[in-house]
Order: C-alpha cells, then structure tokens, then sequence
C-alpha cells in the first residue's frame, strides 16, 4: 500500500523544498496496536519501534519486513541510543529509564525520584554531554492498557535530567499538564518540549514549548506552537532546525520561528516520527496500527 503525493498540503512555499512531491507515502506495517517510539539504527541498518498496548517491541529491515525485536517489552514507549550506541527505552511497565547493553542485558538506569516511583517515562533524548533527558506523564498508570493502573506517587508529571556519570537526576521543568516529545535543537541552545495535557483535559493548551538551555537547566520558557489540530506527542528536527511533529492525522512542519510550512497527512492518528536511512532522508511514522514511511529532502538532524 502507497499513498502519493497528494498526502502533501503546502502551507509555505518553504514545504516544497523540504519535501518531495512524488514520494510515496509507504505503509511498511499494519498490525500495531498503537506504534510509537521509532529509533533508527544506522550501524545496522533497521529501525527498531514500540507496540505498547501488545507489550512488544518490533524490528523493520530493509527488504526484509518485520520481526520481533522484543516480547514482552514491559511497555516500552520512547526510544533513542546514548553516545556509545546502546539503547535507551522509556518503560511504561517498569515506571524507568532502561539501557540494554551490548550483550543483550538490561539495566535499569532510574526508576524513582527523592524516594518515590516515577510516573511512567514516556520520550527520551540524550544530549551529546551523555545527559539523559526524558518526559514522565501518567498515561502509564492510568490504566491497564499501555501499563499498569497505579497509584501516582510523584507530586506532578516532570521533564527530568539525568546523569548516567554520577546517578544524579534533577527535574527540570515542573509546571506540565502532561510532557511529551521533547527534542534539542542543533547546537543544543534549545530544548523543545510538547505537553498533551489535552487528551484528558480539552481546556489544556496543545503546545510545544521553547527553553534555552543553560547547563543542567532550563530557562526563558514560551510557548513555540500551538498545535492546529490534534496533539504534538512526538517529534524531531533536521539539520535545519524544523520541527516535524505528529499532530492529529498527520504530521506537522514548522520552522524555528515557529511558524507552520505544511503537513503530512497520514490519515491516522500519529504518534511519532524518525528520520533514518543512509542519508537519514527517510522520515519513519508511527501513527495508529502503522509504521509508514517517505522520503524527503530535509536530513535529519543526527542523534545518537
């Protein structure tokens, strides 16, 4: 199934030059629950994502198709690597931040704070310090379906630093209904952060948020976007420092000024999104019960 270049709506005439027109959007997978969390891996050449509500994780090859990658997942939800290559999961199961090593083990990097669980941490993204920065919303804990139902321990939903160095972890950001997607910009000056507090609460702002990074802190808040439809869950940025987040049945583009360029309409409910490919040209999407993909011409912004 390919859907082609009609999936495009230009809003800006910048869209053009970021997308190709003729690309097909390609559905690669139809049979999640609710994908989310895709990391690509360039060394080897596949992109690993995560199923939540079947407790899974699964594995994309080129020419290959798709394969287990990891049942049970303990509800993984984000993932990305850390400076080394290692991967690095958020566990709606385990309420924790999870490294799985070379050798196949997992370590449990940080699961409470000041003494009490964690939420469930939802979205991570490792900054080239080797900081670890992660999201810890509720939706693991509300219900049973992308976790278990349990008791908030935690005062509030934070964005948190940690430092795998020393085994520090700090919250940086404290006044989110719920954080989500957070990304740094190229030169790690800004980290942007999306808060969903709307999907349980229709009077919440659906924002991206903007803070200048100073250190182990974050300061100057402001709003960046606010979202024209539906929820900015996960996002990314290219070498250029656009913004390519989900948002309601599509994807959404916008500078760093913050102004929206277009859409990529999936005609799902989306997740997340990766760039991958040799040329890291290939924009993954998790959206729904799909993993779909199209090339552009933006290069993702490299990460670990």
């Amino acid at each position: 199934m390919a859907i082609g270049g009609e999936a495009l709506e230009i809003i800006d005439r910048k869209f053009s030059d970021l997308t190709i027109g003729n690309a097909p959007l390609e559905v690669l997978y139809d049979q999640c629950l609710w994908a989310e969390g895709p990391v690509w891996f360039g060394d080897g050449n596949y992109l690993v994502w995560s199923d939540i509500p079947n407790n899974r994780m699964l594995k994309w090859v080129p020419e290959l198709g798709v394969a287990p990658f990891r049942t049970p997942s303990n509800f993984v939800n984000g993932n990305t690597r850390d400076l080394q290559g290692r991967l690095i999961s958020c566990s709606h199961g385990a309420r924790a931040v999870l490294r799985t090593e070379w050798d196949g083990s997992i370590t449990t990097l940080v699961d409470r704070y000041q003494g009490k669980r964690l939420n469930s941490p939802n979205d991570v993204v490792v900054k080239s310090d080797g900081t670890i920065w992660f999201t810890d919303p509720s939706y693991g804990i509300i219900s049973d379906y992308e976790g278990y139902k349990s008791d908030q321990e935690q005062d509030g939903c934070f964005v948190y630093r940690f430092d795998p160095a020393d085994g520090s972890l700090m919250v940086v950001a404290d006044d989110f209904a719920k954080p989500n997607g957070l990304a740094f910009s190229p030169d790690e000056s800004l980290l942007y952060v999306s808060d969903t507090g709307q999907s349980h609460d229709p009077d919440w702002p659906a924002q991206i948020r903007q803070f200048d990074v100073s250190g182990s802190k974050l300061n100057n808040p402001r709003v960046f976007a606010d979202i024209d439809c539906g929820l900015s869950d996960g996002f990314r940025l290219d070498t250029e420092g656009n913004i390519w987040t989900s948002a309601g049945l599509g994807v959404n583009v916008y500078n760093p000024g913050g102004a929206l360029l277009g859409r990529i309409k999936t005609g799902a409910k989306t997740s997340n999104v990766v760039f991958g490919g040799p040329r890291r040209n290939r924009l993954f999407i998790t959206c729904s019960q799909y993993l779909m993909s199209t090339y552009v011409s933006a290069t993702g912004l490299q990460r670990p």
